[in-house]
């Protein structure tokens, strides 16, 4: 089956009006699930794995996490809203989220009900059991008896600010996003891994972590040296990464032969 005929049977799928309210910690106070759409009528919701004992996110979400903000401009002006939601407390995942560099939002639900409707958290009961409900079926493999899982759950708001649920996936159902896959699915090597995601770390933990972020930082001290004195002034009160994200996408200007994005003033 192809891919536009499967994307097909997904949008044919029923939808379930939400009848239970949850609310969430973001860095803007309190929110409902509702709030979360910020305007837009469809939200794609990620469900985070906090691992608690290493208090830290999961490898494999920070994984799929590196390829959210590309994409998610795009998304903010195509109708769709994403955010990432962990059971972690607000505070540790605004952190961790800082660490990695991202700029979509983590949000908490810790204390909610969230996470375990949506079958990505488990009691001490479950778990206890041996079995978990988890991707449409009763998994009894210990690999799965964790107590987050992760995956995604897709919204959607009418006109009269009803929310369904509209679509959920889970375990490999992620895979199409992980860009980093398909490219690798294009070598010769493929993914190379004896099991899933065996050789993923956190951005910030291979060798070369350090080494890369040098360079981008050796690339924006170049960029600011050359600049017009604007940017230059600016530039000391807010760090190069803020500063260029607020002002991607502006005119262009050539400075000694290489191009600059310079803001309109």
């Amino acid at each position: 089956m192809s891919p536009s005929a499967v994307a097909a049977e997904r949008r044919a799928l029923p939808w379930v009006k939400l009848e239970k309210q949850y609310v969430f910690d973001t860095v803007g106070g309190k929110r409902t699930l509702a709030q979360l759409f910020e305007g837009r009528s469809q939200l794609i919701v990620y469900h985070f794995m906090w691992r608690w004992d290493l208090g830290q996110g999961c490898a494999s979400c920070s994984f799929f996490a590196d390829h959210v903000d590309g994409a998610n401009i795009h998304l903010a002006n195509h109708d769709v809203t994403f955010v990432a939601i962990s059971r972690g407390r607000l505070a540790d995942l605004e952190a961790y989220r800082k660490r990695l560099g991202w700029r979509f939002k983590l949000i908490s639900s810790y204390g909610s009900d969230f996470n375990y409707d949506y079958h990505v958290s488990f009691a001490k009961e479950e778990l206890a059991r041996g079995k978990i409900y988890y991707n449409y079926a009763t998994i009894e493999d210990e690999k799965y008896l964790s107590d987050e899982l992760p995956g995604f759950s897709v919204f959607y708001k009418d006109e009269n600010g009803d929310v369904f649920h509209t679509y959920s996936s889970y375990a490999r159902g992620g895979d199409l996003l992980l860009g980093a896959y398909n490219f690798l699915d294009l070598t010769p090597k493929g993914r190379n891994e004896r099991e899933i995601m065996d050789w993923v770390k956190r951005n910030d933990e291979y060798e070369s972590a350090g080494a890369t972020i040098q360079r981008i930082a050796d690339h924006d001290a170049g960029v600011l040296r050359h600049s017009h004195p604007r940017i230059r002034q600016v530039a000391r009160t807010q760090t190069v990464a803020t500063f260029r994200r607020e002002h991607a996408g502006r005119s262009c200007r050539c400075v000694r032969r290489r191009v600059y994005r310079r803001p309109s003033w």
